[in-house]
């Protein structure tokens, strides 16, 4: 690659040219040096919230019976530190996955990639916050995505919804949910920008923070939801099939 004449000699060098080229792209991402980059910031992050807030009800869930089947013989701590673990694998993959792609000289598609990241992240994190509720014994109530757009309230806000308090759950799908969904979306991207940044890019990286990130937002949830833990042999249908007969 040849060197950028205009360039300050220790610019003249391929490494650098890439470096810049990133710094470039990050810029016109998040608004600075580009007129109108903070109003396409806001519209990708509204975007994104629109597409999770769809998708949440289609996020499989597996209920407590199915858990404890794939999981014999734990305790509902144990059980949540399978799922926890699980779940931290999978945003790692996400974080190494966009990490590694944004790594090309010139990374034209970095607002999808980040998109990619913080849609993934979430489904995985939903999908963990659900099943919480059931290994904790706190089934929302309603049908399947009524359950759902409560899990997805108490991922936007990270912590346990009270379920003692339902007009909780009735504003999920208002204006104040989507607006507090798209603050949430807000930090998350935000925290994610370092990720993208020249001295920081790298799927290593990338993989730490999403599973450094999923860890404390599950410590969160599992910290309310032990507050109004309902212990397994009181629920009902909790318990795992029994084998059948062949």
């Amino acid at each position: 690659m040849p060197a950028d004449p205009t360039a300050l000699p220790a610019e003249r060098t391929p490494g650098a040219l890439q470096e810049r080229g990133h710094r470039a792209s990050l810029a016109a991402l998040t608004g600075r040096g580009a007129t109108g980059g903070g109003g396409r910031l806001r519209g990708l992050i509204a975007a994104i919230a629109d597409r999770i807030i769809d998708t949440a009800p289609r996020i499989p869930v597996r209920d407590l019976a199915t858990l404890r089947a794939q999981f014999p013989g734990l305790t509902p701590e144990d059980l949540a530190d399978k799922l926890v673990a699980g779940a931290c694998a999978a945003t790692a993959t996400v974080g190494a996955g966009v990490g590694a792609a944004v790594m090309l000289p010139v990374p034209p598609a970095m607002p999808a990639e980040l998109a990619a990241e913080v849609t993934g992240v979430a489904a995985v994190e939903i999908k963990l916050i659900a099943e919480l509720y059931e290994v904790y014994g706190l089934r929302p109530a309603g049908n399947f995505r009524q359950r759902a757009m409560a899990c997805l309230t108490s991922w936007a806000e990270e912590r346990g919804i009270d379920l003692a308090k339902p007009a909780s759950l009735n504003v999920a799908l208002g204006g104040q949910m989507r607006r507090e969904l798209r603050q949430q979306i807000m930090k998350r991207t935000l925290r994610n920008l370092p990720n993208l940044a020249p001295f920081m890019i790298g799927a290593v990286v990338g993989a730490f923070m999403n599973r450094r990130d999923t860890r404390r937002l599950a410590e969160k949830i599992r910290k309310d939801l032990r507050a109004h833990q309902v212990p397994w042999d009181v629920l009902p249908d909790s318990a795992p099939a029994a084998p059948g007969n062949g």
